[in-house]
This record gives C-alpha cells, structure tokens and sequence, in this order.
C-alpha cells in the first residue's frame, strides 16, 4: 500500500508526486502510456513554453471567467515559480520579447529527465502502461501487462488531461469513472484549435503562408499575432487566441490594415486606376501583400467601391465551417466542474480523490498559462493530500 497514488504522468502529474514526496509521504506514479510526458515533450518541440513573465493579476485574468478558481493556486506558484523550479532542476530560462518563458535549450527532454531523477532521488515510484479502469470498493483498479492489479491507498490524484491528443494519452475516457459516481461533469469542447476553410482553388498557392500585419476580430477581442493558411482552414497562435470566442458564437473578421483608418484606405482607393486590374490597383495604393490581397479577394469578393470598400478592409468577415476537431486541439475545455470539489481539489462525491490539471473546468490561452495552471494545480491538489494524510 502507498500513501499517494498519482494516475497521470503528465505536468501536473508529476508535479503532485513532487509535492507530496517532498512533503515525506511515499508516492507511485502511474501512466497508461508506455513513457511519461508524452504531450508536454510534444509541446517542448517548438520550444517548450514554461510560462509567461507579465504582472500576476494580469497573468491570472488571462483565464478568463475560471480565473477566480485558479487565482489562490496561481498566487502560490505562478510564472516566478515556474522559472525558480526549472532553475532549480538545472534548466537556465530566458523570456522572449513577447514575455513568454523558454529553457535555454528551447527542449522538454532535458528538463524532463532531470525531474524525474529528483523524483527518483525521492523515491517516487513510476509505473508504465497502467491502464485506470476505476475502483473496487477501496480499491482502484489497473489493467497491467501482466494483467489486472488492484492497489489501496491513502490518497488518489488524479491527473489524466483533457480529450484532445488521444495517441498522447489525454483521451477524456476518465469521464465516463467518474460520472458513474455522480461527479458533476461539464462537456469537453476543443480550446487553442484551427477553424476550417473550404478554400476555394485559388487560394491553394497560399497554404503554408503565415499572415502578418492584420489584426483578427471577435466579438470584443482584437488581436495582432500572426496565424498560418493551411490547407485545412486557418491556424497558429493568433487564431487560437480568438478560438475560444469564435467557438462559442463570436464571428470572425480582419482587419487587413489595422494601422491605417477608413479614411485613409479610402483617399488612397481613389487615386487615379488607370488600366491597372484592381488586384495591381489594391497593391500599389494600399501596399497589400499578396497574402492579404488573396484573403480578401477570397472573403470580400463582390467587391464594392469607394468607403465601402475600405470598410471591408477594415473588417473583412471570414467564412468558416467551425473549429477543427476536438483530438486535433492544443487543449480543451469542460471537465470536473468546481463546485464538485473542495478548495483543496478533492473530489466532494468521491473521498480521498483528488484531481488536477487539464481535467478541471478550466481553459486558457497558449502562451505559458496552460502549463503553468496544470503544475500549480498539481502542486495545490498534493499539499492539500499532504494536509490531510498528516492530519490523521
């Protein structure tokens, strides 16, 4: 029997093993996957983004309408803390101009092998290919290589992700556990996703072409980042800052030319055409590149005249079939919804169960957040599982 049993080695996972052994109780990681940290070593492939260094209130807003939730976590171990861990696991970290916060090395694989030698130092045990089927009375339930093994515990955390990169181990398959015992759960939905584009033909010489110098607009959201045409639709980091807006309702527009006003794209509309087509016409006076000329000549088309014109310039609306599938997303929404749990995680209908990470009612924007609420999650959820084991 151990005290800790943590199901999940994913970021949050692993930092509540970290937690609770550092706190002295004995702990045993489990993983359905054949490795830990499938998902976070994906992540780390465009360089891993550890957190964002920006002023904490407006680091935990940020979150949007869970921010409440996640605030006391955050305020404990927010992007000050992040760097001092990574620091601390012998991974020097830099902050890029747009305040997001790197290692060095821009990998996950170093800074994930030295944390699990500290874990291994204290004396966390890992467990792979552990598939969670549930519970037995007290007892939770595996399917193992060797077939079904049963293990008691003091405490469970949970730690299983969202539903969205399946092959990497956040299949969401926990939710159907968990409703069988009552545990108020809210939908999952894709968050941080690319929307579809049926393209028309001529549009098939831009795929892979990043955009830049727009902004994008949705609902009361204006952004200015770069995303990407691909040949599925639009994506990249300025789209999946407006995904959440767009997939609850919100419609999508453009502005092409967000440091000119109206005015101005019209008084250079009007000046002399000649015989020039109005293609070579939008590209001399407004000095369209050929990427936003072929967005609007895509979206905007009829085109109309004049202010009418720059109007649709100015908010050019796009034509979407909605986001990309949930298994396809960066994270999603929906989960273990908190009124279900204590302050400190636990789960209200299911004693001595505590969860953490992705697999809470919560959603936020790339960018650093998403990893730094799954280690404060985790960090939170074993320091109260710490709380109560020493308590007894």
């Amino acid at each position: 029997m151990v005290q800790v049993l943590v199901i999940g080695a994913g970021p949050a996972g692993l930092m509540a093993a970290e937690t609770a052994s550092a706190a002295g109780l004995s702990v045993m990681v489990v993983e359905a996957k054949p490795s830990v940290g499938r998902k976070f070593l994906m992540a780390g492939k465009s360089g891993l983004n550890l957190t964002k260094d920006e002023p904490l209130q407006q680091f935990i807003a940020a979150y949007g309408p869970e921010a409440a939730h996640l605030q006391p976590m955050l305020t404990a171990f927010g992007p000050d803390q992040v760097q001092d861990w990574a620091r601390g696991l012998g991974q020097p970290v830099f902050t890029g101009s747009s305040g997001r916060v790197f290692p060095k090395t821009m990998k996950a694989s170093p800074l994930l092998r030295a944390w699990l030698a500290r874990l291994a130092a204290q004396g966390v045990t890992v467990e792979t290919r552990w598939k969670w089927r549930g519970w037995a009375g007290l007892e939770t339930v595996f399917d193992t290589p060797t077939g079904e093994r049963r293990l008691s515990a003091d405490a469970v955390i949970l730690a299983l992700g969202g539903a969205s990169w399946a092959r990497l181990g956040s299949d969401g398959t926990w939710a159907g556990i968990l409703a069988d015992r009552d545990v108020p759960l809210a939908p999952f939905r894709p968050a941080n996703m690319g929307f579809v584009v049926n393209w028309s033909e001529q549009m098939r010489k831009q795929f892979g072409q990043p955009v830049k110098g727009t902004a994008l607009i949705a609902g009361d959201q204006v952004v200015r980042a770069e995303y990407v045409i691909s040949q599925r639709g639009l994506e990249g980091g300025g789209i999946y800052a407006v995904s959440r807006a767009l997939r609850d309702g919100a419609v999508l527009q453009i502005d092409l030319m967000p440091d000119w006003s109206v005015d101005k794209i019209t008084e250079q509309l009007a000046r002399p055409r000649g015989k020039a087509s109005l293609g070579n016409h939008l590209r001399k006076v407004l000095r369209l590149d050929p990427v936003r000329l072929a967005l609007l000549m895509e979206f905007g088309r009829p085109l109309p005249e004049g202010a009418a014109l720059a109007a649709r310039i100015k908010a050019l609306p796009v034509t979407h079939a909605g986001p990309r599938p949930m298994d396809e997303a960066i994270s999603t929404a929906g989960g273990v919804r908190w009124q279900g749990l204590t302050p400190g995680l636990q789960l209200r209908d299911c004693p001595r169960v505590w969860c953490a990470g992705e697999m809470l009612d919560w959603e936020a924007p790339t960018g650093g957040y998403l990893l730094t609420a799954c280690l404060a999650t985790g960090r939170w959820a074993a320091q109260d599982v710490a709380r109560e084991i020493i308590r007894k």
